[in-house]
């Protein structure tokens, strides 16, 4: 298994793509793809031709997600080299390009960011940022895959670990049975992955998180190869980071509503974020709106037509994440 490292300008961090490969079977496999740009498209190149391939070569490529910049180039190289692309059913209709499934996702992000709050300069600014950012390269006929199934591509075993939250197909495969992962945005060494405007599709996408950081931590992985920057060493210990980081967020809201009163999503992105810009206009108030449907489903806030209210705050042994 080895790392090529591909540059990514428009989100956070540089991606990787992962070469699995099986010379004496001549079986090669790629995890993840990166962002269907001009930039990337040499990095994946030449870091194959580093290692003596070509993207004919690729037999198989994996998926750990929809978003352009782990599935954007899926579409092209399948289209060079026949090779089968494998993603989770759920986000299986998106990278296949389907017209109902891509409409449906824009009508409801559309609907979300009205609930929310987000003033129509800023909806107006990520409308012209979707509409300008040429990311996701041509379609890919994939192949589905669920939780629990095992795939042998590149000569190694890669079991799928449904892991929803920050999209709701997010994978991560455990490699060969063993004590290593590719985790995707599951987990990330340096950022917390977004919940709730990365992809609105997921209901109650804080709680699912939650689940999948658990999952993760009861597996106990010696090394995680994660979607963005370099291999994390301590994937458990990462995993409980991250819900601390989750913890303290949502005690952090409910500060806020107390110290302001009732507020919309946006509202509280502003207090949390400050100002936003290109694709941080929907995971800002998304992030917010993750926690403050947690805290609805707790039973701390109520809501009436996309603005929360402070219910009661938690007592001292209540953990509200």
């Amino acid at each position: 298994m080895d790392r090529i490292s591909l540059g990514n300008d428009e989100f956070e961090g540089r991606n990787n793509a992962y070469v699995l490969a099986d010379d004496a079977a001549s079986e090669l496999a790629l995890v993840d793809t990166g962002i269907a740009v001009d930039p990337v498209r040499t990095d994946l190149r030449d870091g194959l031709a580093d290692r003596g391939y070509e993207i004919a070569d690729i037999d198989d490529i994996v998926l750990t997600h929809f978003h352009a910049d782990h599935a954007g180039l899926a579409g092209e190289i399948q289209a060079e080299s026949g090779a089968t692309v494998y993603v989770h059913e759920a986000d299986a209709p998106l990278v296949a390009g389907a017209e109902d499934a891509v409409a449906a996702v824009e009508d409801h992000r559309r609907e979300l960011l009205a609930e929310w709050g987000v003033p129509e300069d800023a909806r107006r600014e990520l409308r012209t940022f979707f509409e300008s950012a040429e990311i996701e390269g041509p379609p890919a006929e994939p192949t589905p895959i669920e939780d629990g199934e095992v795939l042998k591509v590149g000569g190694h075993r890669l079991e799928t670990v449904h892991a929803p939250g920050h999209a709701a197909g997010l994978c991560c495969f455990e490699i060969d049975g063993g004590d290593e992962a590719f985790v995707g945005d599951a987990l990330l060494p340096v950022y917390t992955p977004n919940v709730g405007g990365a992809d609105v599709r997921v209901e109650r996408p804080l709680a699912k998180y939650v689940d999948t950081l658990e999952r993760l931590a009861d597996r106990d992985y010696d090394r995680a190869w994660p979607g963005h920057r370099d291999p994390i060493d301590d994937p458990t210990a990462r995993a409980e980071t991250i819900l601390e980081h989750h913890r303290e967020r949502a005690a952090t809201i409910v500060e806020l509503l107390a110290d302001h009163g009732p507020a919309d999503a946006w509202t509280i992105s502003s207090h949390l974020f400050g100002d936003l810009e290109g694709i941080h206009i929907v995971h800002g108030p998304g992030e917010a709106y993750a926690h403050l449907d947690h805290l609805r489903h707790e039973g701390f806030v109520t809501a009436d037509s996309g603005t929360y209210r402070l219910e009661r705050e938690p007592n001292t042994t209540e953990r509200i994440v």
